[in-house]
């Protein structure tokens, strides 16, 4: 399983994720395959080295050698081609679950069913190749977890086939909503619909821990800014201390403390709480309560929760995590005039 960080400087596209996810597993050669993969003779894949502010990169650019062809593709054509595509079924998989996260807020946006929505900017097969080839993608790499920085959106207007919009476009703003993002100070479209898309499937999280690195990769677009137009992807590690422990605490104050006796206190160790202890502490309106605080290990902290809620009159727990420095230990016997 791979954990991803994103880091959008200028912006996200779905060129800008295929070249960087490309690089990420050593599949730029395989990119040329995807329109044979996914019976779409009218694409071709062109791979270019281009240079952002200094950052030499490969651009992955999808042709349409029918450019004259206009399709207006409905889902259910996206998902037949997805469908008998040859890639694998948890590639089918997320290739139709971005689709449908784009469709969604069109049929949103502009009030019809999502089967009659016409997918008209991300039909083509550029858009088509991008999504699918990124879905690949993801699956090889396994992806499981990804974090991100905020992403810039730029400003201003864009014209589209509906005419002239604001940015981020209508179905941008809509796919970004609860993903933490700027204007950036410069004008024009830093986001598409497909990049929206594929970040809002791999769901980042935004509280970016301590993160060891061990391969960078970028994806640039086609744009250049007065920052570097590239998307950076970095398969990375959490880095966690050896010693780092979380606690784990409440207040309880209307529970009696018999209950808390040594059957509880016994629980609390087979939960997982590595030590405990009570303090005593004065509530609201001048009760008086104890303090519940426990050591637990991360992944212990849910069964801890748990039997807590469970075993108390508290209606919430809260953890946070610390570091701790001990002294080496050792158990021995040793055989005395009084025995062991």
């Amino acid at each position: 399983m791979s954990t991803i960080f994103i880091e959008s400087f200028s912006g996200i596209s779905g060129d800008m994720f295929l070249g960087a996810l490309a690089g990420l597993s050593d599949s730029y050669d395989e990119l040329r395959n995807l329109p044979e993969f996914l019976n779409m003779s009218d694409a071709q894949v062109v791979l270019s080295e281009v240079e952002k502010n200094g950052i030499a990169c490969k651009h992955v650019k999808i042709t349409d050698l029918n450019p004259k062809n206009t399709h207006h593709r409905y889902l259910s054509d996206i998902i037949r081609i997805i469908e008998n595509a040859k890639i694998s079924e948890n590639a089918k998989k997320i290739a139709k679950e971005i689709f449908l996260i784009i469709g969604k807020s069109e049929s949103k946006i502009h009030n019809i069913p999502l089967e009659k929505i016409h997918f008209h900017e991300i039909s083509g097969v550029d858009s088509i190749i991008d999504i699918v080839g990124c879905a690949v993608l993801i699956d090889k790499l396994n992806i499981r977890k990804t974090f991100a920085t905020a992403v810039c959106t730029g400003f201003g207007f864009v014209n589209t086939q509906h005419g002239k919009l604001p940015v981020p476009a209508p179905a941008t703003a809509d796919i970004l909503s609860g993903i933490p993002h700027y204007a950036g100070d410069e004008t024009g479209e830093r986001v598409t619909p497909t990049g929206a898309a594929i970040l809002k499937y791999l769901n980042p999280d935004f509280n970016v821990p301590s993160l060891k690195t061990s391969k960078i990769a970028y994806g640039p677009g086609e744009k250049d800014f007065i920052s570097p137009n590239v998307l950076r992807l970095s398969l990375c590690k959490e880095h966690k201390k050896s010693d780092e422990l979380y606690i784990l605490e409440t207040n309880i104050d209307d529970m009696s403390s018999e209950f808390l006796g040594i059957d509880f206190q016994e629980g609390l160790f087979k939960n997982g709480a590595t030590d405990f202890y009570f303090t005593p502490v004065h509530m609201k309106k001048g009760r008086s309560g104890l303090l519940l605080s426990c050591t637990v290990e991360e992944n212990k902290i849910q069964l801890l929760s748990d039997f807590v809620l469970e075993n108390t009159s508290t209606i919430g727990v809260r953890y946070y995590p610390v570091e701790r420095n001990t002294l080496k230990r050792e158990i021995r016997e040793y055989k005395t005039e009084y025995g062991y």
